[in-house]
């Protein structure tokens, strides 16, 4: 698992992220793969318009829908 790819839909047009995962902070042990059931805990960091964020995402694999956010690690000068 190096990268996923998040789309936030609840934003004008619908966002999609990139997202270099943290494995450290992942979780996929309440995840069936072969069903497609379960949950995701996704974590991962990105630069979106120079500014470094951490995703955190939780994803219901049977629906492919879920909830997350961002958080603000630092500005990158352009």
């Amino acid at each position: 698992m190096g990268y996923v790819f998040i789309k936030f839909t609840a934003t004008q047009g619908g966002t999609d992220l990139g997202v270099r995962v943290d494995k450290a902070r992942t979780d996929v042990s309440q995840a069936d793969f072969d069903e497609g059931s379960g949950t995701v805990h996704v974590e991962g960091t990105l630069t979106l318009n120079y500014v470094k964020v951490r995703c955190i995402a939780d994803i219901d694999l049977a629906t492919q829908n879920g909830t997350g956010h961002l958080v603000i690690l630092e500005e990158v000068k352009p």
